[in-house]
């Protein structure tokens, strides 16, 4: 589902809202009805355009497990800046390349999808705004998994870790840098398989509605591969409990 204001996206309408599900063919209406309200009732105001469409999946499902969960409380969206920065040094980002990003950050608010930035040329490998899908995680198993680590069970909090999830989970990916374009959530993350997915409370300003979607990779891999694994893999995110 995309929905947006001013007509299509690509007309230049401004983005609402997003989502989509993995369903059996009998959950279909159910999936359709809840990404419907999903695009309706946006903080960001309701859509005069909208797109829900539906394909069918061949590709065997790959299974994941989801990243491992840290919250970090900020006094300041300058902390949370600062912190930000910090983990995706320790994730591998190198200064440079992260000081380069967020010169060219500007630029990227208003895109619908996730910039690819390289760590070793400091460079977009492409800035037309890559959008992940096919990812979800069953409402059951993402049920226990925030039981058992007394996590919210809210869709925003298992969106953003599946997500997350997927992103880090190929050869040529090293780190994402993520906030909502949601005015009224500040709250963003850095999520790479070293790190995990690392909650940061305050990345910017409420009544902002610049967001940020960044994946750093390592322009060595084959990163057709990894664009296609990112628009392609069908993925389920899936929890085992530790016995």
């Amino acid at each position: 589902m995309r929905a947006a204001k001013g007509g299509a996206h690509e007309q230049g309408g401004k983005h609402i809202s997003g989502g989509e599900q993995i369903s059996t063919f009998d959950g279909i209406t159910h999936a359709v009805n809840f990404l419907l309200e999903k695009g309706l009732t946006h903080s960001k105001g309701s859509p005069d355009f909208m797109q829900i469409q539906f394909d069918c999946i061949h590709d065997p499902v790959q299974l994941l497990n989801p990243l491992g969960v840290q919250s970090h409380q900020v006094e300041s969206v300058e902390k949370g800046q600062a912190l930000a920065r910090q983990l995706l040094k320790q994730a591998g980002v190198p200064e440079k390349c992260i000081e380069a990003l967020y010169h060219h950050l500007p630029g990227y608010s208003g895109l619908g999808g996730a910039v690819l930035f390289d760590i070793h040329s400091g460079r977009p490998i492409d800035e037309r705004g890559i959008r992940v899908s096919r990812m979800d995680w069953q409402a059951d198993n993402y049920e226990k998994w925030a039981a058992y680590y007394g996590k919210p069970r809210n869709s925003r909090m298992k969106e953003a870790l599946v997500l997350a999830t997927k992103v880090t989970g190929h050869p040529a990916a090293v780190a994402e840098l993520c906030w909502s374009d949601d005015p009224d959530y500040i709250t963003g993350y850095v999520a790479s398989k070293r790190l995990g997915y690392r909650r940061i409370s305050k990345l910017k300003k409420y009544g902002d509605e610049r967001g940020c979607r960044i994946f750093f990779v390592n322009g060595r891999e084959d990163i057709e591969s990894y664009i296609h694994y990112l628009k392609k893999q069908p993925i389920f995110v899936r929890w085992e409990e530790v016995k």
